[in-house]
């Protein structure tokens, strides 16, 4: 029986880090969305959002120039939340 409990309390951990993971993710999918939409600088959301999502972006900003802003903003960002995506996974799956 404490075997069972084991692997549960194992699967919660994979869980867990999973929606850290995809939360990220998700910050960083928000970032993009506002910046490619011309979202009013300014605003408190957006702050609290570039907030989270520049530090969270680690190296990848700057790392491709395409010549194209919006586009350049999709791809090294977009890269930073499939990083996190890749991460967190291979960390649950070693947890669990």
């Amino acid at each position: 029986m404490p075997y069972m409990y084991q692997t549960y309390r194992e699967s919660a951990a994979a869980r867990l880090i999973t929606g850290i993971g995809a939360l990220f993710a998700v910050v960083e999918v928000v970032y993009i969305l506002l910046l490619t939409l011309g979202a009013d600088q300014s605003n408190r959301f957006f702050t609290f959002i570039k907030g989270w999502a520049e530090p969270l972006a680690l190296f990848f900003p700057g790392l491709f120039h395409t010549g194209n802003g919006n586009l350049d903003i999709v791809v090294n960002y977009g890269l930073a939340a499939v990083f996190w995506l890749f991460v967190t996974g291979l960390i649950a799956r070693v947890v669990s």
